[in-house]
């Protein structure tokens, strides 16, 4: 599970390493980090920057320290949000985990409610998450109007 003790551990690793990550991050440790919710995580989804070589492989040594950690711990899977994020999302991010080397942003609540709701109804099983955040109405339409146009098959819920 990725927990502020371990970004407190990879934050150090980093800093011993001369190395540094300022990254924005979506998903369950974002979620955890906000104190939405507090299941277990096994990554951290990174959608930028682009982990360099360096980087990845600083986290795949670190992974070996930790017997739970996945070696791809720490990762870019979902980094094509930023091609279909609202506008202005930039502008709406918010701090997550502020470390010496380690610095990590998630984005504004409603642009993360959004990717939840996406994940969603994608994987079908982020509910959980999305009714943790408690999202008012009004947040649910805005969140449901974006998300309605961002897959065209007619099979998608």
């Amino acid at each position: 599970m990725i927990t502020k003790d371990i970004l407190d551990a990879y934050d150090q690793f980093l800093e011993g390493r001369g190395l540094q990550l300022d990254a924005i991050i979506v998903g369950g440790t974002a979620l955890n980090l906000l104190g939405y919710i507090s299941r277990q995580t096994r990554d951290v989804d990174i959608i930028a920057p682009e982990l360099s070589e360096t980087l990845k492989l600083a986290s795949e040594d670190f992974a070996k320290t930790i017997p739970t950690l996945w070696s791809n711990w720490l990762n870019n899977g979902p980094s094509s949000l930023v091609e279909i994020l609202p506008t202005g999302w930039e502008n709406r991010l918010q701090d997550s985990y502020i470390g010496t080397a380690l610095h990590l942003k998630t984005l504004g609540r409603s642009d993360l409610l959004k990717t939840k709701l996406f994940a969603y109804c994608d994987r079908g099983t982020d509910l959980s998450d999305c009714l943790a955040m408690k999202p008012t109405p009004k947040e649910l339409n805005d969140a449901l109007t974006w998300v309605v146009l961002q897959d065209a098959n007619p099979l998608w819920p």
